[in-house]
């Protein structure tokens, strides 16, 4: 019997839609932290809080099956095996995604409140699509995968002994491996965050007050009138020493020279126990050292301990370059941290509310804790703690 041949419009859908999920796999491999945090935030919604430690591993297992199924797809490899898994897949993100584009619907215009997940994080942080935009791209794959799954038998293998073809499957699930665990223990590859390397963090999170012209208006009994600019009022008895005795206050007068500028990304603050904000100040330095520690109950201890650490804070101290900390935490889990593990550089907290967020102190870095060093505003170094 002769084999039925693959057809050229079959062999570009076949390898679009192989693209579709290698790119969804790999947006996601580069940054393991990210896609666990929100898987752990899909635990959260669904009421599977217990899961919230296994969130990443199972995070790294979905992007090598992903992966995996898109390097197979591509190359041929076991293809009725892989439209199956295909199906499988989309069948189940399509009801997932239906059911996510729903619950937001009836949470923004009737009320309801189930904490849904606002941003289904197929592709990370490389393309950020909102759950209607991803339930509608899942509509058109779920078809795409229904005609591969359809013609399957018309697409023929690869030709490779069933070992070979295995072990061409493993080297896919391999790649999608290691680039994870490379990333876990360092930063993602490519930086989708706002405090990548040479960003000006200035601009995006401070908030830049109104520029105001004050001049004050002073009369004397013979009617004569100054108006006398701040710069002037500071040294007007120097050049007049009489001039309060001759002159009596009248009025100030107000003049906006420019408007503020509200940050482009709201929420980032560096709070003391008082409640001063000092985030103007810190990320306006000529230099500062920014430790990130997003939840101090998960710092790693190792990195607390590390010679490396030490070594970094001496090195500021001897080069008066200041040394901070920023968290998540409160200001009195901040008191028993320091406490515990005799700190010797303050840290300042980040208020947020734990499901909304906004997440910056957790987002700016994927390690905790993870360095990032500021010049004059800008991102100059990113480091995760084994790369202090």
């Amino acid at each position: 019997m002769k084999k039925q041949k693959e057809s050229t419009w079959l062999i570009i859908l076949r390898i679009a839609l192989a693209c579709v999920f290698l790119f969804s796999g790999m947006s996601k491999a580069i940054d393991p932290v990210g896609w666990g945090i929100k898987i752990d935030e899909y635990f959260s919604s669904f009421g599977m809080g217990f899961m919230h430690q296994f969130s990443v591993w199972f995070g790294i297992l979905v992007n090598i099956a992903e992966f995996t199924l898109g390097f197979m797809l591509l190359f041929k490899i076991r293809v009725r095996l892989t439209a199956l898994g295909y199906l499988l897949f989309m069948v189940f993100f399509f009801f997932l995604t239906a059911w996510l584009a729903v619950a937001e619907h009836l949470e923004v215009y009737y009320g309801y409140n189930f904490g849904v997940v606002k941003d289904c994080g197929c592709f990370g942080q490389a393309v950020v699509i909102s759950n209607l935009e991803t339930f509608l791209k899942n509509v058109v794959l779920l078809i795409l995968t229904l005609i591969i799954f359809a013609k399957r038998k018309t697409i023929q293998d690869i030709r490779l002994t069933l070992l070979g073809q295995w072990l061409f499957a493993f080297l896919g699930a391999a790649i999608a491996l290691l680039i994870q665990l490379y990333c876990l223990r360092n930063l993602p590859i490519i930086d989708f965050s706002n405090w990548k390397k040479g960003s000006n963090v200035v601009d995006a999170f401070v908030e830049k007050p109104a520029e105001i012209d004050i001049l004050f208006l002073y009369k004397n009994a013979q009617g004569g009138e100054k108006y006398l600019s701040m710069e002037e009022m500071s040294n007007i008895t120097d050049l007049y020493p009489k001039f309060y005795e001759e002159f009596e206050y009248v009025d100030r007068i107000d003049s906006v020279i420019s408007e503020a500028v509200h940050a482009e990304i709201p929420g980032f603050s560096m709070l003391d126990k008082q409640g001063r904000d000092f985030a103007s100040i810190y990320l306006n330095k000529e230099q500062v050292y920014l430790l990130f520690m997003h939840d101090l109950d998960e710092v790693n201890e190792e990195a607390l301990k590390s010679e490396k650490l030490k070594n970094l804070i001496t090195f500021c101290e001897e080069n008066n370059i200041d040394f901070v900390g920023i968290t998540n935490s409160s200001p009195d889990e901040i008191d028993l941290f320091i406490n515990n593990h005799n700190i010797t550089f303050p840290i300042y907290y980040n208020p947020i509310d734990p499901v909304k967020g906004p997440f910056m102190v957790r987002d700016a870095v994927r390690s905790n804790p993870g360095l990032i060093v500021l010049k004059n505003g800008v991102v100059a170094e990113k480091r995760a703690w084994r790369k202090f």
